[in-house]
């Protein structure tokens, strides 16, 4: 575990955390998009979804006291 892994771990505990990072998985992660999204979209979206989904890592190892 990083110190930056504590530091994500800390700042997504908080309340006002935990209500950002629903946020954004709203945003991304669990927004649908349709058939008609174009190439360029896709693209950004999924982008997008990494970033979160890496943000959500470096709290589970912030978490993590191994």
């Amino acid at each position: 575990m990083t110190d930056i892994e504590k530091q994500y771990a800390r700042t997504f505990a908080s309340p006002s955390g935990k209500q950002v990072l629903a946020h954004l998985r709203l945003l991304t992660i669990e927004r649908i998009v349709g058939p008609n999204i174009t190439d360029d979209e896709l693209r950004w979206w999924a982008a997008q979804n990494a970033l979160v989904h890496q943000i959500e890592n470096f709290i589970k190892r912030g978490n993590n006291p191994t």
